[in-house]
């Protein structure tokens, strides 16, 4: 970023965070934009948005925005800000989290729509993934448009349907926005920069048979017809791994043959997940499974949801080491995969404690997020 050399000269030596920052913004305090991050996320969480049904969710974000002057604009359920003092000329940072959640699941001990605070811990659906990223986002995009020597660009983006990569979310409003060089996305990674992120390819696999009687040794067994390919996909070794990442992932998690205990089956069915590294585009890697299948055909349901990573050189991620932080390769996908630009995840919370059973955050993680974003971002 030709505009942003600041990002990677300052601090070389690394920072030691008190989280005591006195004057986070002219007007407002760190704790006052503390408070305002935990007063909505406990709004969000109140209000039900599980992916493809997060208007009502939107709808709270958008009139919190507008309350504080942060102009926003929304497609669909998708809600941003461009900051007013915006010039083509600077290189433009993307804020970005989502704002819809998973289904909760039945072992859930408490009320998932009920932010509960116990300790240091929220409770609540959406708290973890990716409410405290969201809403730490939104605070530091607040500050940033007040900082009138910022030499570069900031927009703040709440994607919808990111837990379903659907054709809604962020794909639907990425065409509206400015051009970006650069994107931080708030997923949950106890604060440590995900270089590098796993994309996915979802394979549909199918053997053919003929049917007959069991009895009577009749037919071609499909299930048999498959053993050879699902063998090898179990123990094939992929080669080309990343530093990060590790080497491109297939795993056979779904298998469907078979109507009654006395018909040969003429058809089985199974999906492979594929989880590809850095070094393996998904279009590529699939024509290769293709190739050493003896009996099976492959379809793929999608190509679009492609690994990311950026290069430890970029000034952020510079920057990032600087401050102490230690960059890693995420094993799980998010809107990264889907951004045809430099992206990086840095959000509070651990991803462990995503799409689980009493979910939370702890209000220290989102403390010290805002103060980890200052000072990254702060010329």
């Amino acid at each position: 970023m030709q505009n942003a050399k600041f990002l990677a000269d300052k601090n070389q030596k690394g920072l030691v965070f008190s989280r005591q920052i006195s004057n986070f913004a002219d007007n407002m305090t760190i704790n006052e934009y503390f408070d305002d991050a935990i007063v909505l996320l406990q709004n969000l969480i109140a209000t039900p948005s599980v992916s493809r049904d997060e208007a009502a969710a939107a709808t709270l974000l958008t009139g919190k925005m507008e309350q504080w002057g942060l102009s926003p604009q929304r497609e669909g359920n998708n809600v941003w800000s461009i900051c007013p003092d915006y010039d083509e000329k600077r290189e433009t940072i993307l804020l970005n989290a989502h704002i819809d959640t998973v289904k909760p699941v039945s072992s859930w001990t408490r009320n998932p729509y009920e932010p509960i605070i116990e300790g240091d811990r929220l409770y609540g659906l959406g708290a973890n993934d990716c409410g405290g990223g969201l809403v730490s986002l939104l605070q530091v995009y607040r500050y940033l448009i007040t900082v009138t020597e910022r030499p570069f660009n900031v927009v703040f983006l709440a994607s919808c349907e990111e837990e379903v990569s659907g054709k809604d979310g962020i794909s639907r409003v990425l065409p509206l926005l400015p051009h970006i060089d650069v994107a931080i996305v708030g997923e949950p990674t106890g604060m440590q920069p995900a270089t590098a992120e796993k994309g996915l390819m979802v394979i549909d696999g199918y053997a053919r048979g003929k049917s007959g009687h069991a009895a009577r040794n009749e037919g071609v067994n499909a299930i048999y017809e498959a053993l050879d390919d699902l063998l090898w996909l179990r123990e094939h070794q992929y080669s080309n791994p990343s530093p990060l990442l590790g080497a491109t992932k297939a795993t056979v998690t779904v298998v469907e043959a078979g109507t009654q205990h006395n018909v040969i089956p003429d058809t089985l069915h199974f999906i492979v997940d594929v989880r590809t590294n850095e070094n393996d585009v998904n279009e590529a890697f699939y024509k290769y499974l293709c190739m050493h299948m003896k009996h099976c055909e492959l379809k793929p349901r999608s190509f679009r949801l492609h690994s990311s990573s950026i290069s430890h050189e970029h000034p952020l991620i510079r920057r990032c080491i600087a401050m102490g932080m230690k960059p890693f390769g995420s094993p799980t996908l998010s809107d990264q995969a889907l951004m045809d630009f430099p992206s990086f995840k840095l959000g509070p919370g651990e991803s462990s404690r995503s799409h689980s059973a009493d979910e939370y955050i702890c209000l220290s993680e989102i403390r010290h997020a805002l103060d980890i974003y200052w000072h990254l971002l702060t010329p």
